[in-house]
């Protein structure tokens, strides 16, 4: 490896807490360092690798790392020029740890290597999540609803894909199933964070539902609620929801723990949805939120799944 590759994968200009460091870590440091983020980073995935057999949650962990990274690469990096020069950056050690595994430096690759060893995860699933990150720097705004399913393809999809994959399930048509949770989980998140986008500079709401029904762009950044607003989220969130359950099949096919974790996170996505429906669809005044009540149900509900596919194991 050239001192110019080593120094563009030291990942310069990256959140500190990202830098590779100057010397390899061992399988059990990095599997740790994977463990720890997503310990750490998103409670929900803690959550859910919970009910996952021992066995596959090092995967999880280390897919999660790497999903992680790239996102904060993206969104936490204010220059956009150099997002974009650590994305690519990040796919150049992406494709490293593929084709020249002993050369990894970074606690990610380390890990992730042996869930590729171990799983044979298509590489295109992880080069698109990054087309999706490097989408984000440059598009910030969404003309229509197929545009809307183009983004997800890319950002949400193949996390849901790679999920199954490492469960031992890779055939199409539960993809598709899953495609539709994943993209909807998506979706959902979108309508819930309309304001917090727009202080970003980004609008997912798509132009052509704002047109249809009269809403103007100003309405978002003034937090003006109108009965037009209320019909084009209503409309948003009911074809949402209907994609939701539909992809939501899935769990009549996958093994009884495998379910559990899936049916938690589209219950997740459900409970978004009725929170914004509890608002009135105003997603203005303040972002909706699932209750700890709500939360606690979930987790419950997922408990006693799990004990029931222990019992019939």
């Amino acid at each position: 490896m050239s001192e110019t590759t080593v120094t563009q994968h030291a990942l310069v200009g990256a959140p500190p807490e990202y830098l590779t460091p100057l010397e390899r870590p061992t399988l059990a440091e990095a599997q740790a360092w994977c463990r720890e983020l997503a310990t750490t980073h998103y409670e929900n995935f803690h959550v859910a690798t919970f009910f996952l057999p021992a066995k596959v949650r090092p995967h999880f962990e280390s897919i999660y790392a790497y999903c992680r990274v790239a996102d904060d690469l993206g969104d936490e990096v204010e220059d956009r020029g150099v997002a974009t020069r650590l994305l690519n950056t990040w796919g150049a050690m992406l494709e490293e740890c593929y084709d020249a595994p002993e050369r990894s430096m970074h606690p990610v690759f380390v890990a992730l290597h042996e869930t590729i060893r171990e799983c044979d995860p298509p590489r295109q699933l992880f080069l698109d999540l990054l087309h999706a990150f490097r989408m984000d720097q440059y598009k910030t705004e969404y003309e229509s609803w197929e545009e809307l399913l183009e983004y997800s393809h890319y950002s949400a999809n193949p996390v849901g894909r790679l999920v199954l994959w490492v469960c031992g399930y890779t055939d199409e048509a539960r993809a598709l199933m899953s495609d539709k949770v994943c993209t909807a989980l998506q979706l959902a998140n979108f309508w819930q964070d309309v304001v917090e986008d727009k202080e970003r500079g980004r609008r997912y709401v798509p132009a052509e539902s704002m047109l249809r029904f009269g809403v103007e762009e100003g309405q978002i950044e003034g937090r003006v609620f109108t009965p037009e607003f209320r019909g084009m989220m209503q409309e948003l969130v009911v074809r949402t929801r209907a994609m939701l359950l539909e992809g939501g099949e899935i769990s009549l096919h996958v093994d009884k723990e495998l379910k559990v974790v899936l049916d938690l996170f589209r219950k997740g996505g459900e409970a978004i949805l009725n929170g914004i429906a509890r608002q009135d669809f105003d997603v203005l005044r303040g972002r909706p939120v699932v209750s700890k009540a709500r939360k606690v149900g979930l987790l419950m509900e997922a408990l006693a799944g799990k004990a029931r596919a222990g019992m019939s194991s």
